[in-house]
């Protein structure tokens, strides 16, 4: 019985046992199997998360910043650390090798604390500088056309900022994204290896972080964007009103240049002197940008009182540094209103010892420009001619200034020296010398007497022969004879020279008329000269 059932225990064993070995070997080869699947995903995941990280990399100044928030954290907490150190050994520091180790920590402390100095910041709050917006600042007030210029590059600037941190936004947001992936692999990672939970851990804080920088940024980037609109609003605003006040002043002062132009057309047409021509056009030329300034001034000057205080404080010392200029200025008014001198006019000028006299070009606000002639003056001083002479408008209260065509004048006296010899028939001389000068002076005698006549109105005339004098006076050498006449003022040389020269014809033809200059009579006597000869030398 005993063996029956050993028998039949062992065919149960066999039969049961062969089973329970495959089992074991199919379970062996599923947990191979997993574990090979395990393997494979665990590649994946790798390779996933290896290019999430360079993507994250490419974030630029968002990891950056995160990176020198986890140093600011790591070396405060060493420094932290060392400084306790340090305390318990400066207290308990007895044997060397504790006093070297002493000494290592403050060098240590001293790097750790200038690390944080160049991180200082960071550790308080991450990302504070990247989420912080530009300032917009206040409202600017745009004045007058050229701060519209300014207007339109503060826009420009406001919009530059609000777009590079918009991007800014962007680019977290896209970080974000990439985080919220990288954490769904690494729970991947965990439930096939428990060694990354550590790391899972860190990427979840991380991203809390992050997220909630973009919330932060979120609500701060709409803030910002409305701030930005209501500026621009506001500049362009200011932009438009300026613009319409710009036309309207360009459409004013368009206005007064037609007026004026049409006044010179005016003037053009019914004064034909030319002098007067030309002053009228000064006059209606600086009224007309007068009247510019003028409204220019009191449109985009707020608080014209308070400027003309100022310049009224700032009067004294300005005259003081430019009197010249404002004596030329008041010279001019003088000039101008005073009417001594006119653009045309011949006038002379005595400037640091030399003679000017020339023609009158312009008049302007400083200086008065005249074009020399060749006249006596240049013969006889200058030796030159032609030149451009600018006259200081001043020089008409320090200055002599004579005016050879003032008002309807157009002639002045000139005169003529000759001599004869005693023996000449001088009562012919004379009589010859005016009946030339006569001829040749007859017709600016008449122009003269009718410009004196229209003068009496003006001034106290009280000899007004215009006739050619002619005198005679005794003279060391002989006789001379003066004879002084009325002349064109811009041709005085010419009429000197024709009657110069008819002049001497006549002298020459007349048998009894002798032209006298300086002459020496020599007497020379023959002289005998006794030579006395002693002791053979001639003495």
């Amino acid at each position: 019985m005993f063996k029956i059932l050993s028998f039949l225990f062992l065919g149960f064993v066999l039969v049961f046992g062969a089973d329970v070995v495959d089992v074991n070997a199919t379970l062996q080869k599923q947990i191979e199997k997993q574990k090979e699947l395990n393997q494979r995903r665990l590649k994946i995941y790798l390779e996933e998360l290896n290019k999430i990280e360079n993507e994250i990399a490419k974030s630029g100044v968002w990891t950056k910043s995160y990176e020198s928030y986890l140093t600011s954290l790591e070396v405060r907490k060493n420094l932290k650390e060392i400084k306790e150190r340090i305390k318990y050994l400066k207290k308990e520091a007895k044997t060397l090798a504790q006093k070297d180790e002493l000494s290592s920590l403050i060098s240590k402390e001293n790097i750790l604390t200038a690390q944080m100095e160049e991180l200082k910041g960071k550790g308080n709050a991450p990302f504070s500088e990247l989420l912080t917006p530009p300032e917009v600042g206040d409202v600017p007030t745009i004045k007058n056309p050229f701060d519209i210029f300014t207007g339109l590059s503060l826009i420009k600037k406001l919009d530059k900022d609000l777009q590079e941190y918009l991007y800014k936004k962007k680019k977290l947001k896209e970080l974000v994204s990439l985080l919220r992936q990288e954490i769904i692999i690494y729970k991947s990672l965990v439930s096939i290896d428990k060694k990354y939970e550590k790391e899972y851990l860190k990427k979840n804080k991380q991203l809390e972080m992050f997220e909630t920088a973009y919330e932060t940024m979120d609500i701060a980037s709409g803030v910002y964007q409305k701030r930005v609109e209501v500026v621009e609003s506001a500049i362009n605003r200011d932009i438009k009103e300026q613009t319409y006040g710009a036309i309207k002043i360009s459409i004013v002062i368009i206005v007064i240049f037609i007026f004026f132009f049409l006044m010179k057309l005016v003037v053009k047409r019914y004064i034909t002197d030319n002098e007067r021509f030309y002053m009228a056009n000064k006059i209606i030329t600086f009224t007309n940008f007068t009247f510019i300034i003028l409204i220019l001034f009191f449109n985009y000057i707020e608080n014209v009182s308070y400027i003309i205080t100022i310049l009224g404080f700032a009067s004294a010392g300005i005259a003081i540094a430019m009197k010249d200029w404002f004596m030329s200025i008041l010279g001019w008014l003088v000039i101008v209103f005073g009417g001594s001198i006119h653009v045309g006019d011949r006038i002379r000028v005595d400037m640091d010892g030399m003679k000017y006299v020339g023609d009158v070009l312009d008049i302007s606000l400083l200086r008065i420009t005249i074009l020399e002639d060749i006249t006596l003056t240049s013969i006889m001083q200058n030796r030159r001619a032609g030149r451009i002479i600018f006259v200081p408008n001043n020089y008409i209260f320090t200055r002599m200034i004579a005016n050879y065509t003032h008002s309807s004048l157009k002639t002045v006296w000139d005169g003529i020296n000759i001599s004869i010899t005693f023996e000449s028939n001088h009562k012919k001389a004379l009589h010859i010398v005016k009946e030339i000068t006569k001829k040749y002076s007859k017709g600016y005698t008449d122009i003269t007497r009718k410009q004196l006549n229209k003068l009496r109105h003006q001034y106290s005339l009280k000899n007004t022969n215009v006739e050619p004098r002619i005198y005679s006076f005794i003279a060391p050498h002989g006789i001379n004879i003066e004879a002084w006449y009325l002349t064109n003022a811009y041709g005085t040389l010419t009429l000197r020279s024709s009657i110069s020269a008819e002049i001497i014809d006549a002298f020459k033809e007349a048998d009894d008329i002798v032209i006298a200059y300086p002459t020496q009579n020599i007497n020379l006597q023959t002289k005998k000269l006794d030579m006395l000869e002693h002791n053979g030398e001639v003495v």
